[in-house]
């Protein structure tokens, strides 16, 4: 298991560390939820509605290595993520599994927007 740190608001990409064959199907997966998935030059990210609300546009596929990234990355994205590749050749079927351990940093005074901190300097100022 490959493990990945992350601070909130940055990108993570997790590279399975091969090259993708056209004869593959790789699916990722997080907590039991099918995120993406790549068969061949096609691919699908998020088609479950529960996926769409949780990664909206926040995820991106690399179809020459598999990897997929999180882009804008939240501390509900912490957990795991596997890969499975089912590989087809010579008329034998070969399935493997990738997982990656991603912890996601949450900044101190991040849940603050812009405009609370601004006002507590001004505060603090006067």
């Amino acid at each position: 298991m490959k493990r990945k740190s992350v601070n909130e608001g940055e990108s993570v990409t997790l590279d399975p560390g091969v090259i993708n064959n056209p004869n593959d199907l790789m699916m990722w997966y997080s907590d039991d939820t099918l995120l993406a998935e790549i068969t061949g030059d096609q691919s699908k990210i998020c088609t479950d509605v529960q996926c769409k609300e949780r990664f909206r546009d926040r995820l991106k596929l690399d179809h020459q290595t598999g990897s997929l990234t999180i882009t804008n990355t939240r501390n509900t994205d912490s957990g795991e993520y596997k890969l499975q590749i089912n590989s087809i050749s010579l008329r034998r079927s070969i399935s493997s599994v990738k997982s990656f351990d991603v912890t996601v940093i949450s900044l101190p005074g991040s849940g603050l927007s812009a405009g609370v901190v601004a006002g507590v300097v001004v505060v603090l100022l006067v």
